[in-house]
């Protein structure tokens, strides 16, 4: 938001610069982003008036311009503004004049055609950093006169970045109000008196959404001369503040906003029927806006109207058909209050961006609208004239928000702040700010504004307390705290183990959103219900992810477009799965792509397949305390996986993840030239430690058998181990498997597996005996659960 500093210092005039009035603002938590300084750097500019508007004979894009600046002489200006048109009034920089950066005008000829001086533009003036055109002045300045005497000759624009709960300073009001806080200076308001009408037009008004909108006032003013010029002191001001001039009356109404923080709206009166609703929308009603484009509406939008048709839409911009023109004799002002939940996301959805839904989202004040409309009245009768109506003013008092009573504690803002506050100093300050107070004992009964509706709970009221007295008042001190051991297997520790182990296998984390394309939520989960989201930022960010695969593919694709043809990612966050109730499961998921390692001049390359990724599960797995014996990854069918390639990872006899290829539909769809493998684990189910238990190093030598069984080809190795792990003592120390073998010699539809058997005992060596007894009794539990047999 921009704030003329000029026109704030009418309303408090603070003993400070300019750059102290900016580190004023800033430090009450009114962030100054940049403040221009405005200041005439120009001579011998003067207000013109364009008689004629000719193309240029020999360029398309320039026209040739009959301008006067007093006097009966008429000058030629060659210009290449779109804006330019006859009768309108703006600055000439004639010849001899100076600009700012030291340019002198001079008669040139620009195509064969002689040009007498310059036609400015704001930023040629050096008032502004940027425009669209010709800087056009009121219709009622005089030509030739020196445009230095009608401009302020220095001022300030100062841009704020608020905060979204800091809606009550979108105006010049708002502001002035914290600056007479923080310098304890009187505000200088200007006195909003009450017009009487005089004349007894007036028009029914009906809240049929009174939830959305709780308060409504309006008044009709005729015989108004909208042809009036709008002064040259409003339009700067306007001009200053980010906003172009349309009409005096359209012009009034924004300069209302702007200085008081209430956005209105002026409906021409000849062209409404009826009473006025404030109602939601038909659905697949249509709308032209003032934009000149067709909005078709949903029966959310919130729409004024009258017993015909929809007139603007609520809180955001107005309808083409009761816009006001220079043609308009009556108008209906508008000032309303409109529910921030119900303004909220619509002026996005319809992808709008208006200051009057700008200020809405955040919240108006209520008690408001008549002060506005009766300062956009008097405003109108001074510059446009006109006989006003009475104020028609419509109220559902049950839908109004109501400030509530908050208990403040003194020993609580000590507490807080870590310093003690003189009561005189909480009563001055809280009182500045416009509460209503109680004293009770050491506390406080506060009753916030009807402006300040982001005061809820008693931390508000000390955080207003701390920003006002000031942060640099509050002394540094060194915090005091004891130390104390904590256990080391806390989940949240052992998560960040778990990335430390992804992280050093060569992953890189990454952070995606929690919503994604429906259309690849589709192909990695088709079966679930997915949540939609009301208000998308975006059409391929419109439901909420239920796996985290969609947000680490979109980075792959990201990567794989700009030339990184190697990637290995992982992401933990949130899966939300819909059913009777929402489920938000943390998740941990990874994907590798391309080859195992970056290219080496002395490596081949070799691109990643299921076992690299299977390994660095295990090595998640196995961090925590878990060995083999605990975790199977067990053959299954994913709609996002590859038929024969994806398991379920198994803990303990509960499913805790997935891992597989990328499906070969999803990879062509995807326009992946090389399979991608994916895993995704729950955390909750692997981020608590299991304790290792001390075993002593036996000293004794080690036994190794190795036995090649042959077994049917549908039997799975991890069955094999498992059987095996169960069946042996516990001097079985090391189970691998080191070859699976189908071809030559072995039978149709079976297959060959080769496991090596590590055997040593804590207290004696062993001795061949035991172990030959101990692997026979493995072969006949084999023989007889597997129909295995030893390989000849």
């Amino acid at each position: 938001m921009k704030i003329n500093e000029q026109w704030l210092r009418e309303w408090i005039n603070p003993p400070v610069d300019t750059n102290q009035l900016a580190e004023q603002l800033t430090m009450a938590g009114l962030e100054v982003e940049h403040v221009e300084r405005i200041s005439i750097k120009f001579t011998g500019v003067v207000v013109a008036r364009v008689e004629s508007v000719e193309p240029h004979p020999h360029a398309d894009k320039l026209k040739v311009c009959e301008v006067r600046c007093g006097g009966n002489d008429l000058l030629t200006i060659v210009c290449g503004a779109d804006n330019v048109r006859t009768g309108m009034h703006v600055p000439l920089a004639k010849v001899g004049s100076k600009l700012p950066g030291n340019r002198s005008i001079t008669s040139t000829e620009i195509k064969g055609v002689k040009s007498a001086g310059m036609l400015c533009s704001a930023v040629e003036l050096g008032l502004i950093d940027e425009s669209d055109g010709l800087l056009e002045l009121p219709a009622n300045t005089i030509p030739g006169q020196d445009l230095n005497k009608l401009l302020t000759s220095h001022d300030a624009v100062i841009e704020l970045s608020l905060t979204p709960n800091r809606g009550d300073c979108l105006s010049i009001a708002g502001v002035a109000r914290e600056v007479s806080v923080i310098n304890d200076c009187p505000l200088n308001a200007p006195s909003i008196e009450s017009v009487a009408a005089i004349n007894a037009k007036d028009r029914a008004v009906k809240l049929d959404a009174p939830q959305a909108c709780p308060h409504y006032v309006g008044r009709i003013i005729e015989d108004v001369d909208v042809k009036r010029p709008s002064p040259l002191w409003l339009t700067e001001r306007l001009y200053r503040s980010g906003l172009r001039c349309i009409n005096a009356v359209v012009d009034i109404t924004n300069y209302v906003m702007l200085e008081l923080g209430q956005p209105m709206h002026a409906f021409d009166n000849d062209k409404l029927q009826g009473s006025i609703h404030v109602r939601y929308a038909k659905q697949g009603e249509k709308l032209v806006l003032l934009d000149n484009q067709e909005y078709t509406l949903s029966d959310s939008t919130l729409v004024i109207a009258d017993d015909k048709r929809a007139l603007a839409m609520a809180g955001i911009m107005g309808g083409l058909d009761s816009a006001v023109t220079q043609n308009s004799q009556a108008v209906f002002l508008e000032s309303a209050f409109f529910s921030p939940h119900i303004i909220i996301g619509q002026a996005r959805h319809h992808g709008l961006n208006t200051d009057s839904a700008y200020r809405f989202e955040r919240g108006v004040d209520y008690a408001l609208q008549r002060q506005a409309i009766e300062r956009a009245t008097r405003l109108i009768l001074d510059i446009c004239g006109g006989t006003p109506g009475p104020v028609i003013e419509v109220s559902a008092n049950d839908h109004l928000p109501m400030s509530q009573a908050i208990i403040l504690h003194a020993k609580e803002i000590k507490r807080i702040l870590g310093i003690s506050i003189k009561p005189a100093e909480v009563t001055r300050i809280l009182q500045c700010l416009g509460m209503q107070l109680r004293e009770e004992g050491e506390n406080w009964q506060v009753l916030p504004p009807s402006y300040r509706f982001d005061i809820a709970i008693e931390a508000d009221l000390i955080e207003e307390i701390a920003r006002i007295h000031g942060y640099t008042a509050i002394p540094d001190q060194v915090p005091q705290t004891s130390l104390g051991f904590h256990a080391s297997h806390c989940p949240g520790k052992q998560l960040q183990r778990i990335q430390g182990v992804l992280v050093q296998r060569g992953y890189q984390e990454v952070i995606t959103y929690s919503f994604v394309d429906k259309r690849l939520q589709g192909l990695i989960t088709p079966e679930a219900k997915l949540l939609t989201l009301a208000n998308p930022i975006a059409a391929e960010l419109s439901v909420m992810r239920t796996s985290l695969w969609p947000g680490l593919i979109q980075t792959l694709q990201y990567n794989l477009k700009r030339q990184q043809q190697r990637c290995r990612i992982f992401e933990v966050g949130l899966v939300y799965l819909t059913g009777i109730d929402l489920l938000q499961i943390p998740m941990i998921g990874g994907l590798i792509y391309g080859n195992i390692s970056n290219k080496q001049w002395d490596r081949e390359d070799i691109l990643c397949d299921f076992f690299d990724i299977k390994g660095d599960v295990e090595g998640i797995l196995s961090m925590n305390g878990r060995n083999g014996k605990t975790v199977e990854f067990r053959p299954t069918t994913h709609p996002a996986l590859h038929p024969g390639q994806s398991a379920e990872i198994i803990l303990g006899n509960q499913g805790i993840g997935y891992i597989g290829a990328l499906h070969p539909a999803i990879q062509l769809t995807l326009e992946l030239s090389q399979p991608a493998y994916v895993f995704e684990l729950q955390v909750n189910r692997i981020s608590t430690k299991i304790t290792q238990k001390y075993r002593k190093i036996s000293k004794f030598p080690t036994v190794r058998r190795d036995l090649s069984i042959v077994v049917s080809k549908d039997v799975q190795s991890t069955d094999i181990m498992q059987c095996i792990r169960t069946s042996a003592p516990e001097i079985l120390i090391n189970l691998e498997l080191f070859d699976v073998y189908q071809g030559e010699g072995i039978d149709l539809g079976k297959k060959s597996l080769a496991l090596g058997l590590t055997f040593q005992k804590s207290s004696s060596t062993l001795i061949d005996k035991e172990v030959e007894a101990i692997v026979g009794e493995i072969l006949i539990r084999l023989q007889r659960e597997f129909d295995a047999k030893l390989r000849e």
